[in-house]
């Protein structure tokens, strides 16, 4: 019976132990919001109060992407009938002007074509020839009808071939002009198109290639522009002609000055959209694909803010002091925007309009002071 007794009294004092400790956490979980200052207070605390006023504040926007260069400016070469790469002096990195021989293909069928053209090219002198004499006759009632149109369809037909044949010399870049028996050649000239550098070479001396096949890839990098990624959320702040500065992790302090040329219209699966912007200067270390950052500076018009000084910080959290009368002050939790020349942007949490209230703008910090003194009375 004893024993049991000595049980139900630590029991009791246990319990009691914790309702006290829980009453202690409960109290100080409890944060006071609001302060009353005596006259004395308030003339020693230096209090001023001011209202928010509209700003025209300045935030940088940060986003990232990599340098890509337009589709015009890059070139995939290949041959549009295939043959064996004879000859390249190519490599990556390397430089090449327009109109550079920068390989030498050979085939058969390259003389298989300067064939049929001389051969159809002699074709039609004789079909030329025999039109004219077929039409005087025609003319003279001396041949038939029959006999004309079928002179005349076979040189119509011949001429047609001459300039199909042509054509496609001129796409393995044969002059039709000035070919002839004497000068047939088993092989032909890839010529580059653009200025610029070899960002790939695909083949081999002594490769057959398809005509599908890329052989080289060009990059002219002069119009090299940036491609920037921004979130849905921030493209209305966004406009064409609109300046930002660009930089590479490599060289931070680095800055590239560039101007937004495009903004895309539509969104990626993880709701975002991309911004083209031009270098204004061209740099020659910058290389396509080489990933950028960038710092886009906003224009806030029209933002309610107030002066740095009428905000307080505790535990991190932001805070102002909203005067409900002449010498009782209201704490009241914010949310800091973008600041610029000693004022900062308020937002609130609850979206409560505190435009015209009255705002502790110094002596914030004496109230914040006063405010803890009294939680830990």
């Amino acid at each position: 019976m004893k024993n049991i007794f000595i049980i139900l009294l630590y029991i009791v004092l246990f319990s009691s132990c914790g309702n006290k400790t829980e009453e202690t956490e409960t109290a100080q979980d409890v944060i006071e919001t609001s302060v009353s200052l005596s006259e004395a207070q308030y003339k020693s605390a230096s209090i001023e109060l001011g209202k928010l006023e509209k700003k025209e504040i300045s935030s940088v926007l940060k986003l990232n992407g990599k340098i890509d260069v337009p589709p015009q400016n890059m070139v995939s070469v290949s041959t549009p009938f295939g043959g064996f790469l004879k000859s390249t002096k190519l490599l990556p990195g390397m430089h090449v002007k327009k109109g550079e021989v920068i390989a030498s293909m050979e085939d058969q069928q390259y003389i298989q074509l300067q064939q049929e053209y001389l051969t159809i090219k002699s074709k039609l002198n004789y079909a030329e020839s025999e039109y004219n004499r077929q039409k005087e006759l025609n003319q003279s009632k001396a041949s038939s009808d029959k006999v004309f149109q079928q002179t005349e369809m076979e040189y119509k037909t011949q001429k047609i071939s001459l300039s199909a044949l042509a054509e496609k010399l001129r796409l393995i870049n044969i002059n039709p002009e000035t070919l002839n028996e004497s000068n047939l050649s088993r092989s032909i000239n890839v010529y580059s198109s653009i200025d610029g550098f070899v960002s790939k070479v695909n083949v081999n001396i002594g490769k057959y290639v398809n005509p599908s096949d890329v052989l080289f890839e060009l990059i002219n990098p002069e119009d090299i522009h940036l491609n920037l990624t921004v979130f849905e959320k921030d493209l209305d702040k966004l406009s064409i002609g609109q300046k930002l500065l660009a930089y590479n992790n490599n060289q931070p302090d680095k800055k590239h000055p560039c101007e937004i040329i495009l903004i895309s219209q539509d969104l990626s699966t993880d709701r975002g959209a991309e911004v083209h912007c031009h270098f204004e200067d061209y740099d020659k270390t910058l290389l396509p694909g080489m990933y950028m950052n960038a710092e886009v500076e906003i224009k806030l018009n029209n933002a309610l803010a107030i002066n740095d000084d009428a905000i307080v910080s505790h535990e991190g959290k932001d805070y102002v002091f909203m005067a409900t009368n002449k010498v009782k002050f209201e704490l009241l939790e914010i949310k800091k925007g973008s600041s610029e020349n000693g004022y900062t942007e308020i937002i609130t949490l609850d979206g409560k309009d505190i435009s015209n209230s009255n705002i502790v703008t110094k002596g914030a910090y004496s109230l914040l002071m006063q405010l803890k003194n009294k939680s830990e009375e």
